[in-house]
Formats: C-alpha cells, sequence, structure tokens
C-alpha cells in the first residue's frame, strides 16, 4: 500500500511539474504511476487532494530543515531566527512556482484527507513557531504577557501575505522574502515588545 502511494505521488509531481496543475488528469496519474484509475482515489480524493498529497512530504521536509538547524537564542535575534525557519519554504514554493501556486489557491475549503493532513502540519508548526517566541519571552526580547500562540499565528499570517505577493505577481520572490517579509516581521516584533 505504501509503495503504491509512493508511485502515486511521484507520478503526480512529475506530471504536475512537467505538464502543470491544470492540464494534469488522475487518469494521466494513474497511468504513470502503472495502477488502476480507481486506485487514485484510494489515496485522495480528487485531483486537488493529489495535489496535497505530493505537497505534504515537500512541506514537511522544508520545516523540518528550518526547525533542525535554528539558531539558539539569544545568539539570534528572534528576526533572525524567524527567517531562518521561513527560508527553506521560500526556496521550496520557489522550485516550482505553477505548482506552489496551485496548492496556495487550493488551500482554503479543502478537505480531503490529504488536506487535513496538511492542516495538521500547518497547525504543528504554528505550534513550533510559538516555541520560538516563548524562547524569546524567556530571554526578554518579547514581553512575556503574550500569548506566544496568537503572536504565531500574526507572524505566520505575515509570511502567508508575503508568499501570496509572490504568488500574484506582485514582487519577485526573492523580494517577498527579503524585504517584504524580513520587514514585516521586524514591524511586529517591535510590537511584541511592548
Amino acid at each position: 500500500m505504501a509503495d503504491t502511494r509512493d508511485a502515486i505521488r511521484r507520478a503526480a509531481w512529475d506530471l504536475f511539474v512537467a505538464q502543470g496543475y491544470a492540464t494534469t488528469t488522475t487518469g494521466q496519474i494513474a497511468a504513470r504511476a502503472n495502477v488502476a484509475a480507481g486506485t487514485v482515489f484510494v489515496h485522495a480524493s480528487d485531483k486537488a487532494d493529489l495535489l496535497f498529497l505530493v505537497m505534504h512530504e515537500r512541506l514537511s521536509a522544508a520545516v523540518e530543515a528550518g526547525f533542525s538547524t535554528l539558531p539558539k537564542a539569544p545568539e539570534a535575534t528572534l528576526l533572525e531566527r524567524l527567517l531562518h525557519v521561513f527560508r527553506p519554504l521560500f526556496a521550496m514554493y520557489g522550485e516550482h512556482p505553477e505548482v506552489a501556486s496551485a496548492f496556495v489557491r487550493g488551500i482554503p475549503g479543502a478537505r480531503g484527507p490529504n488536506a487535513l493532513r496538511t492542516e495538521t502540519l500547518t497547525f504543528g508548526f504554528l505550534h513550533r513557531l510559538a516555541l520560538v517566541i516563548g524562547e524569546s519571552q524567556a530571554t526578554g526580547e518579547v514581553a512575556r504577557d503574550l500569548d506566544a500562540v496568537l503572536c504565531a499565528q500574526n507572524v505566520f499570517g505575515l509570511y502567508f501575505m508575503a508568499l501570496m505577493s509572490w504568488l500574484s505577481g506582485h514582487t519577485t520572490i526573492e523580494t517577498a522574502f527579503d524585504p517584504l517579509l524580513r520587514n514585516a516581521l521586524a514591524l511586529q516584533i517591535r510590537g511584541f515588545r511592548r
């Protein structure tokens, strides 16, 4: 079962990258994975959910890359640490912008099993951001009376807006990351100090 899921995920990714998400069909994915068309729907509820199947693994790897090498506080500022966490995500999205755009646009309202797994990953990411902010509370860089989870939600919102500015064509991915995200986070962190 895991081998079949991996074959479907690889086939979907290869086709999404090669010919675009919009033009790829589930039949093409099934043929590329060498499985029956119905087998695809054992692992994803629809084509949109196949995109979440593909992106979950990539998102998870990018999140781990950021957190596993995270510099310690107080040697690194909260701004430096947050940018360190977000950098691999921007790099991952920048590899294949068309696929990234289809994925991000599909997030609102997505309900398939793979979308729900990705949602769980996102909530875990928010929790980890809250822990980073909590460490900055312990060093005095962030006011101790602030709710770290709410602070993490604000930070995530700024990240998402910077990402959307790039995906909607208003800026390059490099500019969306720095200075757009950098400056937005710096302003938010000023507010965290009270």
